[in-house]
């Protein structure tokens, strides 16, 4: 007689296919300030973690004979006005030549050259955040002496957030900005966005593709170097519920499922795991309805005539015997 399997009648249902990437949360803009003019740190007027508005004084450079400096700048600047003003009376009488003309213009100009030198470098003196957002890092102290280039500060921009992280090549093509996506962090916070970037070429090490998700953070209560799990939404793939014991391999070490069909007869179908849980996996690539095999699958061969026996049934003795 045909051996007894045990099976159960599955019918497939529309599963939403997720994309889970892992990654980590980032700023959105993140500035290292260094000091454009020489000076003595006089000033700090923001700490570290502290959030600023655009334009707000972090630290304060000495200002010294800078502003005598600009006084004498404006004299001289008053000085050649009033000298190119006579030397072009003097040139409209044909008294002067158009190049002492031209030379009284240029030393004008030269004067107020220097002037705007003197201001900007005075500007400089009050050390501003860039845009609004958090004082990260503030390397100095009041008494440091700083030259041109040297670090003073590092604001970063946490809203919006970027939640980072990376995709495989087979994963890439699923991948596009603008997708909607969600972000579920380790905290338990969970960020709703859309995909911003998506790298055109692999990392060399990894050769994976990096992915950001950039998410609203309004109040800024979502942080920067959180864990997180981007879960992008797919195509809706039919799938099947089942335990992941009845998955078995074919001849071709193919991993699969087997059924039984109308006429009793054992057929493989190969399947991918499209999600999973502690309860079992969804499957996707059987037909939408199919008598599933959950005991006995490893003993019968595709092609095979079998006698089906329903999960709930009274056990049966051979197939039961077969199973210890």
């Amino acid at each position: 007689p045909p051996p007894q399997v045990r099976v159960k009648n599955l019918v497939g249902e529309l599963r939403a296919n997720q994309l889970v990437i892992l990654g980590r949360t980032d700023a959105s803009r993140k500035v290292q300030l260094k000091a454009e003019t020489a000076g003595r740190i006089v000033a700090i007027e923001a700490r570290e973690g502290e959030r600023i508005r655009k334009g707000a004084v972090i630290a304060r450079i000495a200002q010294n004979d800078r502003q005598a400096k600009l006084r004498e700048a404006r004299a001289l600047v008053k000085q050649r006005r009033i000298e190119f003003q006579a030397a072009k009376d003097l040139s409209a009488r044909n008294f002067r030549s158009k190049t002492k003309l031209a030379e009284a213009e240029a030393l004008l100009d030269a004067a107020k050259a220097y002037e705007r030198q003197i201001i900007v470098d005075i500007a400089h003196t009050a050390i501003r955040a860039p845009f609004d957002g958090v004082l990260h890092d503030r390397p100095v102290e009041v008494g440091n002496f700083l030259d041109i280039g040297d670090p003073v500060a590092t604001v970063v921009d946490l809203s919006p957030v970027l939640v980072v992280g990376s995709v495989t090549e087979q994963q890439v093509p699923n991948v596009t900005v603008g997708a909607p996506a969600t972000a579920k962090l380790v905290t338990g916070q969970e960020v709703s966005g859309t995909i911003r970037f998506v790298a055109s070429v692999a990392q060399e090490t990894t050769r994976t593709f990096t992915v950001e998700l950039e998410a609203p953070n309004d109040g800024g209560k979502v942080i920067g170097g959180i864990t997180a799990e981007i879960r992008l939404m797919l195509d809706s793939t039919l799938a099947h519920f089942v335990s992941p014991a009845i998955l078995t391999l074919s001849e071709e070490g193919k991993v699969g499922i087997k059924a039984v069909d109308a006429d009793n007869l054992v057929r493989f179908y190969p399947v991918k795991v499209i999600a999973d849980s502690e309860r079992g996996v969804w499957l996707a690539g059987p037909p939408e309805r199919l008598t599933v095999i959950t005991v006995g699958q490893e003993f019968v061969q595709e092609g095979q005539l079998v006698a089906p026996v329903p999960e709930g049934s009274v056990p049966v003795s051979n197939l039961e015997g077969r199973k210890s």
